[in-house]
Order: structure tokens, then sequence, then C-alpha cells
């Protein structure tokens, strides 16, 4: 097996990019492999990895379709429902509360 490049933090060459750089483009990384690593030295820890894609092998994200905007309105519809008043709060509810804040104030009292 062979071993992918590794680059010292902001040296890495052109044509590579990371998975966020690649969506700010308006591409993905389209089922290719790990083409380098990045490393970010830090102080009495491991270093931080990042992952690199070759730009020019990447492909356009794939456009929204009616389906899959449904499916997320959705599924954020359901993040934002308290569970103990059915209300829609506006907001994603805490994972840490498990209900909207109204509620959370109401039952630590």
């Amino acid at each position: 097996m062979a071993s992918i490049p590794a680059y010292r933090w902001r040296l890495a060459p052109d044509g590579y990019a990371t998975r966020r750089q690649l969506r700010a483009l308006g591409l993905r990384p389209g089922g290719q492999d790990v083409a380098a690593e990045l490393h970010r030295p830090r102080r009495r820890r491991a270093p931080l990895v990042a992952y690199l894609y070759r730009i020019d092998h990447a492909k356009p994200v794939r456009p929204m379709t009616p389906g899959r905007a449904a499916a997320l309105a959705k599924a954020m519809r359901a993040r934002r429902t308290c569970p103990n008043c059915r209300r829609d709060a506006g907001y994603c509810i805490p994972r840490s509360l498990g209900m909207c804040v109204p509620c959370a104030d109401s039952h630590s009292i």
C-alpha cells in the first residue's frame, strides 16, 4: 500500500482542497480517495490532520431535488418541535435540555 503525501500547515501545493474548501467551490470529492494529508502542529498534543482531495478529480455538488428539500425541511421541523409542549420553538431544541427553554425553565422550579 502506497503512503499518501503529507504536507505541513499552509504548505500544500495548489490543486488540493479539503472537503469544506471543495464545497465552497461547489464541488464534492466524488468517490476519489484521499490524495494527501495536511498536518497542523499543536503544542503537547498530536497534530491536527486534514485530508486533501484533488480539485481536478472533484465532481459538481448534486442539485437539491424537491424530495430532498422536503426531507430536510421535515427533519429540521422535528429538531425545532418541543417533545414536551409540542410547539415549534423557532430554533433547534438543545440536546442538553431535551425540550424548549420555557419548558426546561418550568421543570427546574
